[in-house]
């Protein structure tokens, strides 16, 4: 039996309703597939969940761990979901300090689908007794959904 027929607006969606079986070799915002976001004229935030993500230590290679959430309010593309999870994954083989990754990902988000705004949030876990939360946002000055509003360093909320 055939599979359905993807519909005209989803033919750019080439990881959806396929079987897959490697993940990227490193990350790339080509990865990330968008698809046209129904309710261009509402500003609403979208929140990605990734609590099991891993990528490496740039200097010693050792495994770092870290549940990373995006926030985004979408102009006229959206992510889709098993696309971001391949970007994502790309990761566990990258060497890379935990602030350079999590402005990666926003920067990369910001390369696929041009948020109007946006904000990547990662909590790493302790090394050394020592534990990392980096947040990235955009613009500078962006309000969270929780209502905190978040500012630059060196910036008034």
């Amino acid at each position: 039996m055939k599979p359905p027929r993807k519909p005209p607006q989803h033919k750019r969606l080439t990881l959806l309703g396929k079987a897959v079986g490697r993940y990227p070799e490193a990350p790339s915002a080509a990865t990330l597939e968008t698809f046209d976001n129904r309710y261009p004229a509402r500003d609403y935030w979208i929140q990605f969940d990734c609590p099991e993500f891993t990528s490496m230590c740039p200097v010693t290679g050792q495994p770092d761990f870290a549940a990373i959430r995006i926030d985004y309010v979408a102009d006229r593309l959206c992510i889709e979901t098993k696309s971001l999870k391949f970007y994502l994954a790309s990761y566990r083989n990258t060497r890379s300090f935990n602030e350079e990754i999590v402005n990666r990902i926003l920067d990369d988000l910001i390369a696929a689908c041009k948020p109007r705004r946006a904000i990547v949030h990662g909590r790493f876990a302790s090394r050394g007794g020592i534990s990392v939360t980096v947040d990235a946002a955009y613009p500078t000055e962006t309000e969270i959904p929780s209502g905190r509003k978040y500012s630059a360093p060196g910036r008034k909320p």
